[in-house]
């Protein structure tokens, strides 16, 4: 007899192949374990940008999470599973790691990359930060 150690997993995602990649294995693993799942994606707020009034930057950037959140959200419907869908304001990694606790996440499966270059230049490897200070098991999908 096997116990189900991923009753309720974390997908964060951000409109990358290499989350949609993610979502795609944790719908193998719900589908496996009769797990839940949530998905987040996060609108990070600390990136400096002198191109666009902060407050329109954020609302393209809320747009875009509601369209990624919709996107997954369909993903998940044609393999017939019901998530939650989480949309979050901050730094990325410590909303992450906010939502799995909060949750109560078990597992959290994310790509290992998904932001542009310069993005990923200012913010560093989302993956790798996750990995190192997350409150549960980590999988990062390539």
């Amino acid at each position: 007899m096997t116990t189900n150690n991923f009753k309720k997993i974390l997908v964060p995602v951000d409109g990358s192949k290499y989350s949609d990649n993610a979502l795609k294995r944790a719908c193998e693993l719900v589908e496996a374990f009769d797990s839940k799942i949530v998905i987040v994606y996060v609108v990070e707020k600390s990136i400096p940008i002198n191109l666009l009034d902060r407050k329109e930057y954020l609302e393209i950037l809320r747009k875009f999470g509601k369209k990624t959140l919709d996107r997954a959200n369909t993903i998940l419907a044609k393999k017939e599973i019901t998530g939650k869908l989480l949309l979050k304001e901050g730094n990325i990694v410590n909303e992450i790691e906010k939502a799995a606790k909060s949750e109560k996440c078990d597992l959290i499966i994310l790509g290992n990359k998904g932001l542009g270059a310069v993005t990923r230049f200012l913010l560093g490897s989302v993956s790798n930060k996750i990995s190192q200070s997350a409150p549960c098991s980590v999988l990062i999908v390539k």
